[in-house]
């Protein structure tokens, strides 16, 4: 699908301030309400719209630790990986996780309510036989940076 400066300045806006009236939409990206909207509706139809969310300051209303986790599993085939994915993908406590290449097959963001939780956490995941090798915990002292990218400059770099 190809994106114009329009389409871009629609995404960017959306990123930035979550979901928009539709006239409030127009407003921020320079466009009428209608063909604004007709644009919003393609870029949502394609998928390029995945969700809304608000960013919350978690530790303030609970008490959480939050732990990165560093995977690799024994075997490399992809039903190794199918069935570890799978798993991850049930448990709410893992956050992110992204399939790596290199030294580690994944690195995982884990939230419990406390390191006792997340240690039971990783037993069951051991019990349940994903053919994990190693595994090394990261403890999150504080959090220095979570944004998303800039599309807008990345759309920029990748057009030049």
């Amino acid at each position: 699908m190809n994106l114009d400066a329009a389409d871009i300045r629609i995404l960017c806006a959306l990123q930035q301030h979550g979901q928009l009236s539709k006239s409030k939409l127009a407003e921020l990206v320079g466009l009428s309400p209608t063909p604004c909207w007709a644009r919003f509706a393609r870029l949502k139809k394609a998928g390029l719209i995945c969700g809304y969310h608000a960013d919350l300051a978690l530790g303030r209303i609970v008490d959480v630790s939050k732990v990165v986790v560093t995977v690799s599993l024994k075997s490399h085939r992809k039903l190794d990986f199918d069935r570890f994915e799978a798993h991850v993908r049930s448990l709410y406590e893992v956050t992110d996780c992204v399939a790596t290449g290199g030294g580690m097959d994944y690195v995982m963001t884990v939230v419990t309510t406390s390191l006792s939780a997340f240690q039971t956490l990783m037993e069951e995941m051991l019990l349940a036989e994903l053919g994990v090798d190693r595994y090394m915990t990261y403890i999150v002292t504080r959090e220095v940076k979570s944004v998303q990218p800039d599309l807008a400059r990345l759309s920029a770099a990748s057009a030049k």
